[in-house]
């Protein structure tokens, strides 16, 4: 009795190999369930080719600035290039008298909008209260303004955009890790 129940497990087993085996490639076209190597390596090429290129550093003209001296500006950041690595500092109208030294007092209205989001951050001529940035190059204030306020002369509208480096670096005073600051500041006073 024995061996006919071992006949009948072995049969069984054989019939069940042979039914997962048959579950393979028939040649048909609907049989067809996951892609080909060539089929992956062609979607992989198209994904590649779909990305995005990289877009040139943005350049002081390539940012519009609208609005005359003493008036809140309107900022408008291009989508056709990538923020400046460096500091652009860049008189949309020209000052009079002396430029600011070192360790000069810069009395600026500012206008401050983020790269990333196009979003307006702060602005003192909302306020009607220009920002004293007293002991110019060592001021208490990020970097790009100790280096990007240097000879501006009263009078003056500077166009200054600050990288991440020179502005809050990974993250800060409400902005975005590692985000591009875009400043119109209005010299008001420098002594």
């Amino acid at each position: 009795m024995q061996t006919p129940a071992r006949l009948v497990a072995a049969a069984v087993l054989s019939l069940a190999a042979l039914s997962v085996s048959a579950c393979g490639d028939s040649g048909d076209e609907d049989a067809k369930d996951s892609p080909t190597t060539e089929t992956t390596t062609e979607a992989t090429s198209e994904a590649a080719s779909d990305a995005p290129a990289t877009l040139p550093e943005c350049k002081a003209e390539d940012i519009a600035v609208e609005g005359d001296f003493g008036a809140e500006p309107t900022i408008t950041i291009p989508d056709d290039c990538s923020p400046p690595t460096t500091l652009i500092a860049k008189d949309l109208v020209a000052g009079s008298g002396p430029g600011a030294e070192a360790g000069a007092t810069v009395l600026a209205n500012y206008h401050l909008v983020t790269w990333s989001d196009k979003a307006v951050l702060d602005s003192s001529f909302a306020r009607g209260e220009p920002y004293p940035v007293e002991n110019l190059g060592q001021a208490q204030v990020i970097q790009g303004w100790n280096e990007g306020l240097i000879g501006i002369e009263k009078g003056a509208r500077r166009l200054l955009v600050v990288p991440p480096d020179l502005g809050y670096g990974a993250g800060g005073n409400g902005v975005a890790p590692n985000e591009t600051l875009v400043f119109v500041i209005d010299a008001v006073d420098v002594s």
